[in-house]
């Protein structure tokens, strides 16, 4: 078997009071099942980047570990039809660590689950030179999908995150392939 991909999993809303725990507990729990990934955590609410994008040690540390991913899921929520701030300053704070790597989303929240959110970042991870995965997940009315262990029973969510991690794992290590053999040319 080739080496796991390293995927990096970034929870990106930061409110106190957020949800994004109980959604990122499920997905971490579904795709560490998957073997094909080595999985880590890169929780925006610990991860302290300066909106003035400004170059701290914090900066450096969180573009080391974009660097040596293979691949990326977002997981977030939305807030007035947009995504989380903490997110635009994560990728406003990279630039060539990001390129030729694929994304998936995760997304949650009211009646559109947070896919506005989603369509919205698509056109930002096209511009930084990423790869966005076609299948995303999304919870519509999140805290009614989840019970009090943090599991769900939205079949259509399930089998999303099925197809996606599927798409991930094609694209990361093909991507992967092609960094090496043939340098991006960004």
């Amino acid at each position: 078997m080739d080496t796991p991909l390293r995927l990096e999993v970034i929870v990106a809303s930061v409110r106190p009071e957020r949800f994004a725990p109980v959604v990122a507990d499920w997905f971490l729990r579904t795709v560490r099942a998957h073997p094909e990934f080595d999985t880590g955590v890169i929780d925006l609410a610990d991860t302290h980047l300066p909106t003035d994008l400004t170059d701290t040690p914090e900066a450096v540390a969180f573009r080391s570990r974009l660097a040596a991913a293979d691949a990326f899921v977002a997981i977030t929520s939305e807030y007035n039809h947009g995504y989380p701030a903490s997110l635009k300053t994560a990728f406003d704070t990279a630039k060539h660590e990001w390129r030729a790597k694929p994304i998936g989303f995760v997304s949650y929240g009211g009646l559109s689950g947070g896919l506005r959110a989603v369509e919205q970042l698509r056109q930002v991870v096209a511009e930084i030179h990423m790869v966005s995965i076609r299948e995303s997940v999304s919870f519509h009315q999140a805290k009614r999908q989840f019970d009090a262990a943090g599991e769900t029973r939205d079949g259509a969510a399930i089998d999303a995150t099925t197809r996606m991690l599927r798409q991930l794992s094609w694209w990361a290590r093909t991507l992967r392939t092609a960094r090496t053999t043939d340098p991006y040319p960004g």
